[in-house]
């Protein structure tokens, strides 16, 4: 069983039970999956960027991650309906735990002048999103073989039903907010 899964059952529930004053604990908010997405804008001229996309984003996961494709063409960028354009991997069960596990404790950290992730990625439907500017903040990356630095985004999908309650969850969990206290919106 993973670490922060663990966690959650054993720490995390009692608190946000005894916090929010849910009656039950299926109430608690919890995460359902975490979602990568990467935008690879330069493969409009190369096809290979993608591949080496979903590659990276595959290697880092542990999961199979697929290119994702144009919905419609837009002249101005050259881009043409049906070409790939991205690559994304959605994360359940263990494997979400285990990345959640590996993004706290090792990623994060590796993060140059990092003073904590912004709190104003919440979305008002308690789902967060995170940018992340370098992918060799992952150790499953090797900075020899990559053809260039580029970003993503992780969104963590919640039950929660606002945002108060997801950051609570979150940061139970030991996300690294910058503010150690957020205000009553």
């Amino acid at each position: 069983m993973a670490r922060l899964k663990d966690k959650y059952q054993k720490e995390v529930v009692p608190a946000l039970q005894e916090k929010f004053q849910f009656k039950s604990i299926m109430q608690v908010p919890r995460i359902t999956k975490i979602c990568l997405n990467r935008g690879i804008g330069a493969a409009v001229a190369d096809k290979k960027l993608v591949d080496n996309g979903v590659d990276e984003l595959t290697t880092i996961t542990g999961q199979k991650a697929v290119a994702t494709i144009a919905k419609r063409s837009v002249s101005n960028f050259k881009l043409r309906e049906g070409m790939p354009i991205g690559a994304r991997v959605t994360l359940r069960g263990e494997r979400m735990y285990e990345f959640l596990d590996r993004l706290l404790t090792v990623a994060l950290p590796r993060v140059r002048d990092f003073k904590g992730i912004n709190d104003k990625g919440f979305d008002g439907r308690g789902n967060y999103t995170l940018g992340v500017k370098e992918q060799i903040i992952f150790p499953e990356i090797s900075i020899d073989k990559i053809k260039g630095i580029s970003g993503m985004d992780i969104t963590f999908v919640t039950t929660a039903e606002n945002d108060e309650q997801s950051y609570e969850l979150l940061r139970a969990f030991g996300m690294p907010f910058a503010n150690a206290k957020k205000t009553a919106e």
